[in-house]
C-alpha cells in the first residue's frame, strides 16, 4: 500500500479532471465526473480537493467552489499516451502533494507516492467480446496493470466489483460499490412532447435508444424489438439518441436519428418516450436507464451486468439477447406507462450524487486512517 501522509482533519484530494477535457467528457465518465464534483462541493470538502487538469487543453465548464486548480502537460495525447502518464503523474502527485489521489478513470502512475483510490466503471475489454475487443485490451494493458496498486477501488455497480474480483486486478477488500446517479436536470418535463414534435417531428409514443450503435449495444436485436413493437403498436416510431459511433450499422432504416444532444433536451426525449428500449449486452453502471426512470420513462432492457442492480422490478428485463422479447415489453409498457413511469420515479430517487459523493469522501478519510 502506498504510503499515507499523516495529518489532522479532513484529507487532501488530487482529483484527476483530465476526462473533462477529452472525448470522455460527453460520454459516461464525464457525467461521473460532474455529477461527483458537484455532490462533493455541496458536501462542504471542496476547499480540501485540487483539481488536475492538462494545460494543453481548454478549462472545462467546473461550478463554482472552493476547490484549487493544478496543470499538467504531456506530449503524448494517442497511444503512447498512458505511458508517458504512467511516469510523469508519480512526479505531478509528488508536487502537488495531497493525502490522496484519484483517477477517475485510467489515468494511472507508476507509483504513487500517496494512497490511490481509482473510480472502476467497467472492464469491457476484458469481460466482454472475445476476439474483437483484442485491440482495446492492448490499448488499456498498462492500466490494467496498474489498476492492481490501487490502495482502493471504487466500483460503480456490483457487477463491475464482481468483473474486478474475477479477473484479479483488485482484492475484494479493497473494492468499495458507490453507485452513479442521474443529473438533476433528469426529471419528468412539462411541454416535452409539444417541444420533441416540434424540433424533430416525433408524433406519439415512441421508442428510444440512447448511446452508440456499436457491436456491444446490440443494434440487430434494437431493429428485432422495434419490430416486434410495431405488430401491437403499429406506427410507433424509433427514435436514436447519441453519436453512432465507428461500429454503427450503415443505417438504421426507418429510424429517426437526432444525434448528440444536451442534457435538456435529451430529458425532453426522456420524458416524452413511451419506453426507453436498451439491449446492450454488458454494462457498467447503465446511465441511461437511471436517466430514463428519472424523467418517467418507462425502461425494457436485457437482463445482465448492471441492469438488475439499477432497473430492478421498476423496469422489464428480458432474456439476454432476445430482441423480439425486448420488444414485446417495450410496447406492454407503453399500454401501463404511468403505472411503470410512477415506479421508475420511486426507484430513480434511491440514487444522488450527494450520496454518492458522502460515500467517496468516506473512502479518502479510510486511507489516510490506515
Amino acid at each position: 500500500m502506498n504510503s499515507p501522509r499523516k495529518g489532522a482533519g479532513r484529507p487532501t484530494v488530487l482529483l484527476d479532471m483530465r476526462p473533462l477535457q477529452g472525448p470522455s467528457g460527453g460520454r459516461g465518465v464525464g457525467a461521473y465526473a460532474r455529477g461527483l464534483l458537484g455532490g462533493l462541493i455541496r458536501a462542504g470538502f471542496d476547499s480540501h480537493m485540487t483539481l488536475l487538469l492538462d494545460v494543453a487543453f481548454d478549462e472545462p465548464d467546473l461550478p463554482p467552489g472552493g476547490y484549487r486548480l493544478a496543470g499538467c502537460r504531456r506530449r503524448s495525447h494517442g497511444q503512447l499516451a498512458a505511458y508517458e502518464d504512467a511516469v510523469a503523474l508519480t512526479a505531478d502527485i509528488q508536487r502537488i502533494a495531497p493525502d490522496v489521489y484519484h483517477a477517475i478513470d485510467f489515468h494511472l502512475p507508476g507509483r504513487s507516492p500517496r494512497p490511490m483510490v481509482v473510480t472502476l466503471h467497467d472492464l469491457i475489454p476484458w469481460a466482454w467480446g472475445g476476439p474483437r475487443m483484442r485491440g482495446e485490451r492492448l490499448r488499456y494493458m498498462a492500466a490494467f496493470r496498474l489498476l492492481r496498486r490501487a490502495d482502493a477501488v471504487i466500483a460503480v455497480s456490483k457487477a463491475t466489483a464482481e468483473d474486478a474480483a474475477r479477473l484479479r486486478v483488485a482484492a475484494r477488500q479493497r473494492v468499495r460499490v458507490i453507485s452513479e446517479a442521474a443529473d438533476p436536470v433528469f426529471a419528468p418535463r412539462e411541454g416535452a412532447a409539444e417541444r420533441v414534435r416540434g424540433r424533430w417531428g416525433v408524433e406519439g409514443p415512441y421508442l428510444l435508444f440512447v448511446g452508440a450503435l456499436d457491436a456491444r449495444k446490440d443494434p440487430a436485436a434494437l431493429l428485432d424489438a422495434w419490430n416486434a413493437a410495431r405488430s401491437s403498436l403499429p406506427g410507433v416510431q424509433l427514435v436514436l439518441v447519441g453519436d453512432p459511433g465507428r461500429q454503427a450499422p450503415p443505417n438504421m432504416p426507418g429510424a429517426v436519428q437526432v444525434g448528440r444532444v444536451d442534457d435538456g433536451s435529451l430529458a425532453d426525449l426522456y420524458s416524452a418516450a413511451g419506453c426507453l428500449v436498451f439491449p446492450s449486452r454488458y454494462e457498467g453502471f447503465g446511465l441511461p436507464c437511471l436517466e430514463a426512470m428519472a424523467c418517467g420513462c418507462p425502461v425494457a432492457a436485457f437482463r445482465n451486468t448492471s441492469r438488475p442492480e439499477v432497473v430492478d422490478e421498476v423496469g422489464m428485463l428480458v432474456e439476454d439477447g432476445d430482441g423480439n422479447a425486448l420488444g414485446a415489453a417495450a410496447a406492454a409498457m407503453i399500454g401501463q406507462r404511468e403505472r411503470w413511469s410512477r415506479a421508475g420515479l420511486r426507484r430513480a430517487r434511491n440514487f444522488s450524487w450527494d450520496k454518492a459523493a458522502r460515500e467517496t469522501i468516506a473512502v479518502y478519510e479510510s486511507l489516510i486512517k490506515a
